[in-house]
């Protein structure tokens, strides 16, 4: 039996849209938008990792946990470790997911599907990506591809990522989503880890667990979540959680 714990990185500086994880959508802050779809998944316990005590007292209000980390951390992966450390420091919980907080439209399915992979034994991370059906992102550095060979139907044993238009040649590109179920291990011995050279490089730190020899398997869902990195994303994010309903 395994017991998985999602944790939630919420930081209050942003470049674009300072405060995002309290920004309103429908009379909610995002952040408590982005718990409930994980507690929608029913994979286990939801827990925001916070900087920020305003954090804290959005989710607490709404009903659910939240750590306060501290400022310093330079990626969610180094927050969710801190979280894991103070809410679980008996190791109990042995799969951590690591579901981005400013995805307010994420599906359920979707971290279902992450956490599902590791099942198999074998596999240290599972992340999730969807077809690119917009010529535009092909070439986009902002959307991230996935080389990865195909092992079952809707599933892959993830090669590369890169900012590049990846493979080369006829056939479908991946779109990478940032949410990965870590075994606590694997989690563990990647935040241990100095920055790799491909990682520095491409600007992905998932290239630091390939670059050390664990195997990442990629679930691929029908739909890519909305990402809130500005003003533009946030008013696409009302419109699509109007009136309560699922994008």
């Amino acid at each position: 039996m395994s017991h998985p714990v999602v944790l939630i990185p919420a930081r209050m500086a942003s470049t674009r849209l300072p405060g995002k994880p309290l920004a309103d959508i429908h009379g909610e802050p995002m952040i408590v938008h982005v718990w409930r779809r994980a507690v929608e998944a029913g994979v286990g316990v939801v827990v925001v990792a916070a900087d920020d005590a305003a954090i804290v007292d959005a989710i607490v209000r709404a009903g659910g946990e939240a750590v306060l980390t501290g400022g310093h951390h330079q990626s969610g992966s180094d927050r969710i470790f801190e979280a894991l450390q103070r809410f679980d420091p008996s190791n109990h919980h042995d799969i951590v997911v690591n579901v981005q907080g400013d995805l307010p439209t994420v599906e359920p399915g979707t971290i279902r599907a992450a956490t599902a992979l590791l099942d198999d034994d074998a596999v240290s991370i599972g992340t999730v990506a969807a077809e690119i059906t917009r010529s535009s992102e092909r070439t986009d550095p902002n959307v991230v591809k996935i080389v990865g060979s195909r092992i079952a139907a809707n599933r892959l044993r993830a090669l590369y990522f890169s900012r590049a238009m990846v493979p080369h040649g006829e056939g479908p590109l991946y779109h990478h989503i940032g949410l990965y179920a870590y075994r606590r291990k694997a989690l563990e011995r990647f935040v241990s880890l100095p920055p790799s050279p491909l990682e520095q490089r491409e600007k992905l730190e998932q290239l630091r667990a390939l670059e050390d020899g664990m195997r990442i398997d990629v679930a691929i869902v029908a739909t890519t979540p909305l990402g809130v990195d500005t003003p533009g994303d946030l008013s696409r994010a009302r419109d699509l959680l109007a009136g309560g309903k699922k994008p």
